[in-house]
């Protein structure tokens, strides 16, 4: 079939599956705009800021395993895509983001709205593209979208100039087609898994640190059958929240800078530590060189540049995280039993986890924590997305909001994003039209991207958009509480900020605003049973901090705050009753 350069385009998306576009249109992108006008399979999302269509179309693949896909301008519309690459990037999401071009007779002349944005997005994509013949762009675009879902996800750029969009082509996609040098590794290596297995079985205090690469990989039934036949307790990173049931009775939840104190106390005293999908990041390890002084390392990852880089593991699997614990799971099962016995282990972490719940202060006021945990409980058994903003309201959401399901919390890790959080509803609503999506937010976060209300009104999405409102940047008033003296310097948002109702009105969308506490619940609920779209500003104690939290430059097991009041008391006398047990061997809970 003869036809255009933007045809192909469009023609090529509907040949890879793609049913939505998130996008803002420009000059040079008009070709590819016209062609899209035509098309019938495939739903263009008219953002307000080319940023969130980087981050709608990253909410997107994560809450439904597809690829995310984002088309912009040139210039200014591909340099505000940046931090949506970037964020995508870190996060390992499978994205193709189409940027338009200057004509090619222009390139490098610093001709209008031209920017080198294959140059400037060269360290935070995949792989990128510069369309110089438009013959080639049926095969870009196939091996675009399998770069970005192969292997370690992440995004892929194609820059698109706008004399490619309008010359014409002999349009044929590319059913076998290679990529040069590109191989990912999915099977582990027999003799690893092997010694991998005995490991696992032998040892009497394991754990299981699992990431954002289980749910990629789709493997949170492996990790799952896994941990229940060698009865490991398993703690997640902020990625990897929902890849294992929060309310599972070997379930840590979170460890790192704001997780839980049983998880961190648990990881510090292992024996062994199965990490799979994960990248010991410093918000997780705390102190390097004191992270899991007594742990043997298994690490499984798909990426082999992962392995090792922060922390040496004893035995390194490259692999994908779904194949390699199923070959696991099989290996342990030849292995004849009994395995090790963890009672003890079991016993002390069900110990701590009595001692050290996450926990907050109820005293009239409207507690943060509160609200997520209300909203935890309404939608429980329902099909939920949780996207949030960055900063408090982030570990709150975390923290305190129960996770059972994969795909069912995305949240900026890497990168830590503000502003991700409306985007990425918009963009896990369009994916999962029938769930319910809740937006937790900050204040400060939200107003980097309030314009995108009008995308929310304007596709009626019913997203549930909760702003925990302090009237403070808050985690960073909580570092200037806690480590600059109480000079709390630019972070007071009171004077300024816009009243969120009359903003969501202005958007001609529904807002409350709730001040008693006895209100949080009903204005939830019937926010949830309304599925319309609806602004919720919860005005919360201001001065509220998270906890647990891990100093920096500390090890994790090291934590300020987060310890109930009864626990408080007891808790040198029973480090002390620790020490003098000989029969067990403690770690560091013993020093």
């Amino acid at each position: 079939m003869r036809m255009t350069g933007a045809e192909a385009l469009i023609k090529s998306l509907e040949k890879e599956g793609v049913d939505v576009i998130f996008g803002y249109p420009g000059g040079v992108v008009l070709p590819i705009y016209d062609a899209l006008y035509d098309c019938k399979t495939i739903r263009h999302v008219l953002v307000r800021h080319e940023q969130c269509a980087g981050h709608a179309a990253d909410a997107y693949a994560r809450a439904t395993g597809k690829v995310g896909v984002c088309l912009v301008t040139s210039g200014p519309g591909a340099t505000n895509l940046v931090t949506g690459l970037a964020n995508a990037w870190m996060d390992s999401v499978p994205m193709v983001a189409i940027t338009g071009q200057v004509a090619t007779a222009v390139l490098g002349t610093d001709a209008f709205q031209e920017a080198d944005i294959t140059g400037i997005t060269l360290p935070i994509t995949k792989h990128n593209y510069l369309i110089k013949d438009v013959n080639q762009l049926p095969t870009v675009i196939r091996q675009a979208f399998e770069l970005a879902r192969s292997g370690r996800p992440g995004p892929v750029l194609i820059d698109m100039p706008s004399d490619m969009s309008k010359a014409e082509i002999d349009f044929k996609y590319p059913e076998d087609f290679t990529i040069p040098g590109y191989k990912p590794v999915y099977k582990g290596h027999a003799k690893q898994i092997k010694e991998a297995a005995k490991l696992l079985t032998r040892a009497e205090k394991p754990i299981i640190y699992a990431g954002g690469g289980i749910i990629k990989s789709e493997a949170w039934k492996e990790l799952k059958d896994l941990a229940e036949i060698i009865e490991a307790p398993v703690t997640t990173t902020l990625m990897g929240k929902g890849a294992f049931p929060d309310e599972h009775p070997l379930s840590l939840r979170m460890l790192g800078m704001h997780g839980t104190r049983y998880a961190n106390y648990a990881i510090m005293d292992s024996d062994l530590i199965l990490a799979v999908g994960v990248r010991f990041d410093d918000r997780v390890t705390g102190k390097i060189s004191a992270f899991a002084p007594h742990a043997t390392i298994i690490h499984i990852d798909v990426d082999p540049a992962e392995i090792s880089k922060n922390v040496v593991a004893h035995v390194p699997i490259v692999g994908d995280a779904k194949t390699v614990l199923k070959d696991l799971t099989a290996a342990v099962n030849k292995i004849e039993k009994p395995y090790a016995d963890k009672t003890r282990w079991h016993a002390m972490i069900n110990e701590w986890k009595k001692k050290y719940p996450l926990h907050y202060h109820q005293d009239g006021q409207i507690r943060p924590e509160y609200v997520v945990e209300t909203i935890s409980k309404l939608t429980k058994d329902k099909d939920t997305v949780i996207t949030t903003g960055v900063g408090q309201n982030q570990m709150w959401a975390a923290q305190f909001y129960s996770c059972n399901t994969p795909r069912g919390f995305i949240s900026s890790g890497g990168l830590g994003t503000m502003g991700f959080g409306l985007p990425a509803a918009v963009g896990a609503q369009i994916g999962r039209p029938d769930a319910v999506v809740v937006d937790i937010d900050g204040d400060g976060s939200i107003q980097m991207v309030s314009q995108e209300l009008a995308t929310v009104a304007a596709n009626k999405l019913p997203i549930i958009i909760a702003i925990l409102n302090n009237g403070y940047l808050g985690m960073v008033r909580q570092w200037q509480e806690l480590f600059y003296n109480h000079r709390y310097s630019q972070v007071d948002l009171n004077v300024g900020t816009p009243d969120f109702i009359k903003l969501a009105d202005a958007y001609g969308l529904k807002g409350v605003r709730v001040t008693q506490v006895e209100d949080v619940e009903g204005v939830l609920k019937k926010a949830i049973e309304a599925r319309e779209p609806v602004l919720i500003d919860f005005m919360v104690a201001r001065e509220e901090n998270v906890f647990p939290m891990v100093a920096p430059g500390t090890s994790i097991d090291e934590m300020l705050g987060g310890i109930p009041g009864a626990a408080i008391s007891q808790m040198i006398d029973e480090q002390e009753e620790e020490e003098k047990d000989e029969t067990y061997p403690v770690g560091t809970r013993g020093k």
